[in-house]
């Protein structure tokens, strides 16, 4: 199985070659390096940028502008509070010209804790990038949805941002990308740079196939009726951990919705579980004050007011300047599976 940062590496070569996307380009994007992550090795169109976001974000601007279809990655999330401004222009291009000029650009960066990054790695940007009108905003927490949000991405004529979580870009999917060899040595010996000299590595591309995940469609990760889990990213799979235990336990049968698409949202399948279980927690790592759990919270209640069994529930980050290198301050400052534990048998137990 591919892991989710090899199945952003397959939809980016499937970009290029069957999509139109012209340049995939930040910094060690291109040869050697690849990416910090790797996300970009051995792709034809990759170069390196200099060390600046503004001009990054500029760059892609003016390629989509000539009618070429860029893909920038800012290497963290966290370097995106440099670009809010260029990031909002390129937001309300389609609407300041009445629909006149598309937009196609493409802008990736991974995003939240996990790798134990200190303050300027560690970042959450959701709820920032959901304050971005004329932005499309993603987030996978598999390699398959990653793959097919992806594609969603390159091929939409409007700003696409795909947050991608650091903590799973390691993580092997369940399901495997269309066209995916069937052995997982294979495909690593066949897209995954060699360590040392790579100056004559040439990627021998699966002949992959489309795949595409629309915006705004939520997925139904695992059925219940005692309780709605809305997540998304990194804490999606801690969620339905945690929620199997919960069953296994005879504690309750809890239902995990993975929103996916930050925004646009799938409301339809927020509404049918809220309205089904009547009871809602919303885990996410951003900061809890302002965060984009926060407006789901509020349309939950005042749509869902009188079929609620208790409150909702938002399990967030802590509001804390950074998050410390340190592993006791990182793992106390975003949700850990023990607290979603107690949450959600807290909420379980209030009686209506």
């Amino acid at each position: 199985m591919a892991s989710l940062v090899q199945a952003v590496r397959l939809a980016l070569h499937y970009g290029e070659d069957k999509l139109g996307v012209t340049d995939i380009f930040g910094e060690d994007a291109g040869p050697p390096l690849g990416g910090i992550f790797t996300a970009t090795q051995g792709l034809k169109t990759a170069w390196n940028s200099p060390l600046d976001e503004r001009g990054l974000i500029g760059m892609a601007m003016g390629i989509a502008y000539a009618g070429g279809r860029p893909v920038a990655e800012i290497q963290f999330c966290d370097y995106g509070f440099n670009v809010i401004d260029l990031l909002k222009i390129a937001g309300n291009q389609r609407w300041a010209s009445a629909g006149a000029f598309e937009l196609p650009l493409v802008v990736m960066t991974p995003t939240g804790t996990g790798i134990r990054g200190s303050l300027y790695h560690s970042h959450s940007f959701e709820s920032w990038a959901s304050r971005l009108p004329g932005w499309k905003i993603v987030m996978p927490s598999n390699p398959l949805d990653a793959y097919g949000l992806m594609l969603s991405a390159i091929r939409d004529p409007n700003p696409v941002m795909v947050l991608l979580p650091k903590a799973l870009l390691r993580v092997k999917g369940g399901e495997k990308i269309p066209g995916e060899p069937a052995d997982e040595l294979e495909l690593s010996r066949r897209i995954d740079a060699p360590v040392g000299d790579r100056s004559d590595w040439i990627p021998q591309w699966p002949d992959v196939e489309p795949y595409f995940i629309p915006f705004g469609k939520g997925a139904l990760t695992r059925k219940g009726t005692s309780a709605t889990v809305v997540s998304y990213g990194r804490q999606l799979p801690i969620c339905v951990q945690v929620a199997n235990e919960l069953f296994a336990s005879g504690l309750g049968d809890v239902e995990v919705l993975d929103l996916r698409s930050i925004f646009p949202y799938d409301w339809s399948l927020i509404s049918q579980s809220v309205a089904k279980t009547g009871r809602v927690i919303l885990v996410n790592e951003d900061t809890e004050v302002t965060n984009f759990g926060e407006h789901l919270y509020r349309r939950i209640v005042e749509e869902f007011f009188y079929d609620l069994l208790a409150p909702p529930v938002l399990l967030a980050g802590k509001h804390v300047p950074g998050i410390g290198l340190n592993q006791e301050y990182e793992m106390n400052t975003v949700p850990q599976a023990r607290e979603i534990r107690e949450a959600l048998v807290k909420l379980l137990e209030v009686q209506p």
